[in-house]
Formats: structure tokens, sequence, C-alpha cells
């Protein structure tokens, strides 16, 4: 991968809806040049795939949140199948620290939230943070 890669990327990274004419046109290259590295890093799995950002505020969940969850070893499998079964979960990450894991959710209100809090409470500790805003990564630099 080598510097016009790096600027293909940031521009994807910036539009992924920007046409291969566009990317040309900022990387002074021809479009079947750009064509082909885009393909290149496709097979490569440099680029794993294309996604659509949503403004939160248009669709139903309003209140995003991070809980980070204590759970013992011996709970962790009936953890994950909880979470499984809960809607607002958007991700879950395994952490180090002081907490076992990381949940991302997406809940309509705040009584939403209460609600599965209730439920990841029976599992350990939690601590929560709702999130206030996100600054998107549009000005990341490969």
């Amino acid at each position: 991968m080598d510097e016009l890669d790096k600027k293909i990327l940031t521009l994807l990274n910036k539009n992924a809806r920007a046409t291969v004419k566009e990317i040309a046109g900022e990387v002074a290259l021809t479009s079947p040049a750009v064509s082909e590295r885009i393909r290149r890093m496709e097979k490569n799995g440099i680029i794993e795939g294309y996604t659509v950002r949503f403004n939160p505020q248009l669709t139903q969940g309003h209140i995003n949140a991070l809980i980070s969850i204590s759970v013992p070893p011996k709970d962790r499998p009936e953890f994950i199948r909880l979470l499984a079964e809960q809607p607002a979960v958007q991700q879950c990450f395994q952490v180090t620290g002081g907490y076992s894991y990381m949940v991302k959710v997406r809940c309509r209100d705040v009584a939403a939230l209460e609600v599965l809090l209730s439920h990841l409470q029976k599992m350990g500790q939690t601590n929560t943070q709702i999130i206030l805003s996100t600054i998107e990564g549009n000005g990341i630099e490969f």
C-alpha cells in the first residue's frame, strides 16, 4: 500500500459513495487506475466493505449509551445469550481493566435504558455513560 492508496482510502472514508471519477480527480490518476487500486485493496482485505452512516435522531433510537459491566467468568456464556435477546444492543466489546465488557446500546428513551440496565445488572456491576455526541472519523488520515 503506497501513499496514493492511503489517499484513496481517506477519500472513501469521508464518502464511500464517491465516484471513481471524483476520486481520480483528487489523486491525479485515471479512473481505470483508481478502479484497479480499489479492486486490489478489496481483494487484499484492506477494504472490507462499505457502510452507511445515518442520523440516529431520525431513527428509532434516541439514547445512546456505553455500559461497562463486570461479569464473572462462569456467567459469561449466559451474559452473551442475554445480550443476544436485547434489540437495543448495538455492539459488545470484551475489554481489559475493571470491567469484563463494554456494551454500546441505543434505546428509545431513558425508561427503556433503565429497563435494559435492570436486566444487565443481574449479571454483574455496571457503570453507564450516556453518549452526548459522536465525533465522526471524517478527518482520519491513514
